[in-house]
């Protein structure tokens, strides 16, 4: 064959392998970021003051001020809200839920939510008990705004990435991570309204931590959570979550608020308690009567740490209450809601206070 024959051979051979070579997919992992606002996606009013307004940015956004995102996993973004945590509810958790659960049965390694701080833990929380995927979740926010100096936000972000890419974070619910810090989102707590390393988990440790993108975890999480959960979310709206809220104790408390709580549809109560889940006689006699018009009670604790058993300084069997066991009051207050969407029998609602 001569030459001038041979390269219209080679050039359609070269092209074939062209165009396989960019329609390979790509050996990186797959991350969706689901953004719901917070400080992470906050600016300054001024660069003078210290006041912000929370999700002024989009998701796009924030994907564009961490370049180095490109390096560890091919990054999708989508905007579920974009608002302060302060005002996270019932229906944005609800979308949150939905669209992990479908996202997640594809091909995706994991996904990251980005969140504010203030309620971070009861959506991540929340999320353990309905999510039916063993693949990462990583929720992360930031204590100073994307505008600020020496805004946390990027590096939190990218490490929220790198945790969410690695093969180790399979199997381990819902995780935090912010300051450099992995938490499991049974026990994480924010313990400090401004500092950099708010997040704490003070009854049995932080999950790990990160080191320039690296992950390294201590124990495992034992708590049943996701694929071991047997709540769902799947069908239900907002309206169809039991109301249940939580009664704060303190010096001379009165039975007033729980008696009021029930007059308006309340399903459920978890009492903030003083120590191992107490309160005035007062206020415990009014939980007692409110058992018995069918409303549940839990037992936690305001203290932030420690665990509320049964029938130590309550007669929890006899007043039919719940004992959260580590629950603190915002997470007891999710598992009993959810609880109740499956039975109010106190005794099957403590038993998952018992492993959730």
């Amino acid at each position: 064959m001569t030459l001038s024959r041979r390269i219209p051979t080679l050039l359609a051979v070269l092209l074939v392998l062209a165009s396989g070579a960019a329609a390979a997919p790509s050996s990186k992992p797959r991350i969706l970021i689901l953004a719901t606002g917070g400080t992470i996606a906050g600016a300054q009013t001024s660069t003078a003051e210290a006041g912000y307004k929370s999700g002024a940015f989009s998701v796009e956004e924030l994907v564009k001020a961490v370049p180095k995102l490109k390096d560890l996993a091919d990054i999708s973004g989508e905007q579920i809200a974009n608002i302060g945590s302060q005002n996270m509810n019932h229906e944005v958790w609800l979308k949150l839920a939905a669209r992990a659960n479908e996202a997640l049965k594809g091909d995706l390694t994991g996904v990251v939510i980005t969140h504010g701080t203030d309620t971070l833990e009861e959506t991540a929380y929340f999320l353990s008990l309905v999510v039916k995927s063993d693949k990462p979740i990583v929720l992360v926010g930031s204590m100073r705004p994307a505008t600020a100096v020496g805004a946390d936000g990027p590096a939190n972000l990218y490490n929220a990435v790198a945790l969410a890419a690695t093969a180790d974070a399979k199997g381990r619910g819902p995780l935090i991570v912010l300051n450099d810090e992995i938490h499991y989102a049974r026990e994480a707590q924010k313990m400090n309204s401004t500092q950099l390393d708010t997040f704490k988990s003070p009854n049995r440790g932080r999950a790990g931590v990160m080191n320039t993108g690296k992950v390294h975890f201590f124990y495992p999480n034992s708590a049943r959570h996701t694929t071991r959960s047997e709540f769902s979310v799947e069908g239900v709206a907002a309206k169809d979550l039991p109301k249940v809220e939580i009664v704060y104790s303190y010096a001379n408390v009165g039975r007033e608020v729980v008696d009021f709580l029930v007059t308006k549809g309340t399903k459920g109560i978890v009492l903030a308690g003083v120590g191992d889940g107490n309160s005035t006689d007062p206020v415990i006699e009014a939980l007692a009567d409110a058992v018995k018009k069918g409303i549940a009670v839990a037992r936690s604790t305001r203290t932030g740490s420690g665990v509320v058993d049964r029938n130590i300084e309550i007669e929890d069997d006899k007043m039919g209450f719940i004992a959260s066991m580590e629950l603190n009051p915002q997470k007891a207050r999710i598992l009993l809601m959810l609880g109740l969407l499956k039975t109010s029998d106190p005794a099957t609602l403590q038993s998952y206070f018992n492993v959730y």
